[in-house]
């Protein structure tokens, strides 16, 4: 009976001590506030804060807990086998002062061809630690904009001079800005349910690690300029899960910096994402490659450009790639797959790639009208630019599937606006060393989707439609071998709806030849 009376007694002193108390199943447990810490949101706590991470990596790891209350803070660097619990009500709050982030040396990363176009600024840095969390129903607010702003003044001051500044676009070059996470080599690593919030340039930036796992995450990063959502760069072994990002630039996004590594079994699954750029995005660096990706259960909305795009540029290898059951609405371009050669020795590879129930609705005009920060303009209007999947005369996109695809289109593109007749499908650019972005060929020859350069294509139960009438066809191959088309639901026009141009080995049985026109 004793024994019962004690555990109870124990039960309501938890409850009692609240947020003050908290328990870790990697070691000691420091609440940040007995610490010398102050959340009174006008005292600055790094060297506080840094202090008692240390100390706790020193004394063999544990978990630091943030009860309710703002803590300002400039850079953060994270410890092997220490946490960070942010308690209801807490919030880790980036200072706006420039001079609280200093460009962080990590020399022990291998060579890349664009290593400096990379800050190494962060709030939140890590590099070379292992085995930690930041997690918690708490905050971190990077303040972006105004540190931003601050960064932007000085340089015009003369105080501090950006080198790289835009002065195009009026603003200071992102490698003079801090990312809100910078993580560098570190495995087993965990950020779960946390809101992280504006950074002054991308949010969650995380390279050359292993074991890592985002989930339960509300990302809002649409306070400057380049503010991705997350970045994940030539990593091993990633889960991003049940997470909701709202970016100014590309939502999730795969990158590859680094020639000899890649991205390899990545999980993307349960997300929504909102973005003024691309919603999921493999690129636009893309040294190593990309390998054995699956992508599912994704909503995308109010999205300036692509639902998904993957994007190989610069020699990198993309393949095995799975994406399925994505729904995007109010989105500018539904699927947009480069193989170009900006950069590399060679042209990289795009092969065995699976795209599979996909619903997309376009709209007539730009999606992010109703965004106070906008993606820069293209020169062109969106509704002449279908989907496209595309390689180069030597370097063929190989191996794509399309299946239970069902894309709305705005139609509306007339012969005064979009008009690349059928006898000049030559004259569509190459651009071979361009930036790869849905609209870079600007208005193409048909509405629905535009495929070149291809090898091994499968289109299976493929649904497009049309709000409004449009004079295009509905879907052109331009030398493309190895064609598989069965079950394709076209809207009735007065005129054919698929164009084959130099193909070989197609094969359309089940398609009604009134529908196909081979030249």
């Amino acid at each position: 009976m004793k024994r019962t009376v004690s555990i109870f007694v124990i039960f309501l002193l938890l409850l009692w001590c609240g947020d003050t108390f908290a328990t870790s199943t990697n070691g000691k447990t420091y609440v940040a506030t007995a610490y010398g810490v102050f959340g009174d949101g006008l005292s600055l706590n790094t060297q506080a804060i840094q202090v008692l991470i240390d100390q706790a990596a020193e004394e063999g790891g544990g978990t630091i807990v943030f009860p309710k209350g703002d803590y300002l803070s400039g850079s953060l660097r994270m410890q092997s086998n220490v946490n960070i619990d942010l308690k209801a009500g807490a919030t880790l709050l980036g200072s706006t002062n420039p001079t609280h982030y200093k460009q962080v040396e990590m020399p022990e990363r291998p060579d890349s061809p664009k290593k400096d176009d990379n800050s190494q600024m962060a709030f939140i840095i890590a590099f070379n630690v292992h085995n930690f969390s930041i997690f918690g129903e708490g905050k971190i607010d990077g303040q972006g904009r105004a540190l931003a702003l601050n960064i932007d003044s000085l340089h015009h001051a003369g105080v501090t001079v950006d080198p790289k500044y835009n002065y195009r676009r009026m603003r200071p070059n992102e490698t003079a800005r801090p990312k809100l996470f910078r993580f560098s080599q570190c495995n087993n690593v965990t950020i779960k349910d946390l809101h992280l919030w504006n950074s002054a340039c991308w949010g969650l930036s995380f390279e050359l690690c292993r074991n890592l796992t985002l989930d339960n995450l509300k990302v809002l990063n649409r306070a400057y300029w380049n503010n991705d959502g997350m970045d994940i760069t030539d990593c091993n072994n990633v889960r991003i899960t049940n997470c909701d990002v709202n970016s100014a630039d590309d939502g999730i996004c795969l990158k590859s910096y680094y020639p000899g590594y890649c991205n390899d079994t990545i999980y993307i699954a349960n997300c929504t994402v909102r973005s003024s750029a691309s919603a999921i995005k493999f690129g636009t660096a893309s040294y190593g490659g990309f390998k054995n990706v699956t992508i599912e259960n994704i909503k995308v909305y109010d999205t300036f450009r692509s639902a998904i795009a993957i994007e190989s540029v610069d020699g990198g290898i993309i393949e095995n790639i799975h994406v399925s059951n994505i729904e995007a609405k109010n989105t500018g371009n539904a699927i947009f797959v480069r193989l170009g050669h900006r950069d590399g020795e060679q042209p990289g590879v795009i092969k065995n790639v699976s795209l599979k129930n996909i619903k997309v609705e376009l709209p007539f005009g730009r999606p992010d009208e109703a965004y106070d920060m906008r993606g820069p303009a293209v020169n062109f209007f969106h509704n002449p630019i279908p989907s496209s999947i595309s390689g180069l005369k030597n370097a063929k996109v190989e191996g794509i599937t399309l299946e239970n695809i069902e894309i709305t289109c705005p139609g509306r593109a007339s012969k005064g606006m979009a008009y690349v007749p059928l006898n000049r499908l030559n004259q569509v650019p190459e651009k071979e060393k361009d930036y790869p972005e849905f609209t870079m060929f600007g208005e193409l020859p048909s509405w629905g989707i535009y495929l070149r350069h291809a090898k091994g294509i499968t289109m299976k139960n493929v649904k497009l439609m049309l709000e409004n009438e449009d004079y295009r066809p509905a879907i052109i191959f331009d030398q493309v071998k190895e064609i598989n088309l069965s079950d394709i639901k076209l809207p009735d026009q007065h005129h054919k709806q698929i164009i084959m141009k130099e193909t070989e080995n197609v094969d359309t049985s089940d398609i009604q030849e009134a529908n196909i026109k081979t030249l």
